[in-house]
């Protein structure tokens, strides 16, 4: 079986005043995951992505196509490594 090993892109909306964000972000930043940053609440772009994509909450993660409603270390990474040896 032959399997490439990329790193999916990251992309999270979040708050300002979001607790979970800043413990998602700050676990990112702590595994050396680059990601990009959507502020919902300072970015009206950002809020228009969000609505398009259904958003219901914050932190909303994106990886690759996948999304992960709120956060969990567990989660994510299970579908970062299964993102990355696609």
């Amino acid at each position: 079986m032959n399997t490439t090993t990329t790193e999916p892109r990251v992309l999270i909306y979040t708050t300002s005043d979001c607790s979970e964000c800043r413990r998602a972000k700050a676990f990112l930043r702590g595994r050396g995951i680059p990601y990009r940053e959507m502020d919902v609440g300072r970015n009206r772009r950002a809020m228009k992505e969000f609505q398009r994509l259904c958003g219901r909450g914050v932190p909303l993660l994106l990886l690759g196509g996948e999304r992960l409603e709120g956060f969990s270390e567990k989660f994510f990474l299970a579908l970062y490594e299964h993102r990355r040896t696609r």
